[in-house]
């Protein structure tokens, strides 16, 4: 895995050449996009239908309705819809039970995961099944299945879960255990979870260094202050330095559940950067207190107040435009309103 690294001017200029494609295959081919299953990273033990794989199959290799794929002592990521990561941890099975961008499935067998929502739009029906269980992710966020405790957790964002006689919501900061009677969600210490669960580590890891590819890959749609060529709109994009796919935002910026941005090709520019990995985290350190989310909702800023992308006081497209304040004239990264959406 590369880090984002400052470029000489030849390999700018190669760069640029680029401009003149959407994105690049894992093989050197061009593609336009990802669909849902597609895999995205794998180290360790993992395969599929019994088929290993490795780095080779990163970008080709599609998990189909009706296979599974299983790890051992590995790890692997795929992609569902745009903006939604699905993140396998050791010794865990997943079955692909519908690729469908408005009906997307996937059933936990054994194991856990962790399922990343950077972008989700009132037609997506995206559903985890375990054990027991299936539940249906409403809202952006972070979620943790664990098949092996039967258990659900919701780090930020909302879930409906479905169990035989009855739904039960979970919220933000919850958890539910699907081995007691009564079903009820129970507040965790999300903290503490986050310090001692691998796949959770693991998973912010992989968040960050997809922030840094996604500012990587933004800046190569940009020409005379506007969309450049081979940018089609918000999704994913393949970036060859990173060797895998990453999302790009069609407009402003966010802030995901583990505190990295996200930037759009007109935003790349402004994304402030911090250190080595730069371009993401404001703090350079760990999450923070997320702003809201990315449609219709707010986001934190650099000074105060929250403000909306699409609308509301301040916000990109509505309101009070970036430029009236610059950074502090929208919503602060230290103050403003709420979580990562509210």
């Amino acid at each position: 895995m590369k880090q984002a690294r400052w470029k000489t001017m030849a390999g700018s200029l190669f760069l640029a050449a680029l401009l003149s494609v959407p994105a690049w295959g894992a093989d050197t081919d061009y593609r336009h996009t990802a669909m849902p299953g597609t895999l995205n990273y794998v180290e360790g033990e993992a395969a599929i239908n019994d088929q290993a794989l490795d780095t080779r199959a990163v970008g080709n290799a599609e998990l189909q309705n009706g296979q599974t794929l299983e790890t051992g002592n590995g790890k692997a990521e795929i992609l569902l819809t745009p903006g939604v990561y699905l993140r396998i941890g050791d010794n865990s099975s997943v079955k692909m039970i519908s690729t469908n961008l408005t009906n997307t499935e996937v059933a936990l067998d054994r194991g856990e995961v962790m399922l990343e929502v950077d972008q989700i739009y009132p037609q997506n029906n995206i559903h985890i099944s375990q054990p027991g269980a299936n539940t249906q992710v409403t809202k952006t966020g972070l979620y943790d299945f664990d098949a092996e405790h039967q258990q659900i957790r919701v780090f930020d964002g909302k879930a409906i879960v479905s169990t035989e006689d009855r739904n039960t919501t979970v919220k933000k900061g919850h958890e539910l255990a699907l081995n007691t009677e009564k079903l009820k969600a129970e507040s965790f210490k999300k903290d503490q979870f986050a310090e001692n669960d691998d796949l959770y580590r693991w998973s912010s890891l992989r968040s960050e260094y997809l922030s840094e590819a996604n500012v990587d890959s933004a800046r190569l749609y940009v020409a005379d202050g506007w969309y450049g060529p081979g940018w089609w709109g918000p999704g994913w994009y393949w970036n060859p330095w990173f060797a895998g796919y990453t999302f790009v935002p069609g407009g402003g910026f966010f802030y995901n559940p583990f505190g990295w941005g996200f930037y759009s090709p007109l935003y790349a520019w402004r994304a402030p950067f911090v250190g080595v990995h730069g371009y993401t985290h404001f703090d350079g350190t760990r999450p923070v207190a997320i702003g809201r989310g990315f449609n219709n909702h707010a986001v934190t800023g650099f000074g105060g107040g929250a403000a909306g992308f699409h609308g509301g006081a301040g916000g990109f497209q509505g309101g009070a435009p970036m430029h009236a304040g610059g950074f502090g004239g929208f919503g602060g990264f230290h103050g403003g309103g709420g979580g990562f959406h509210r």
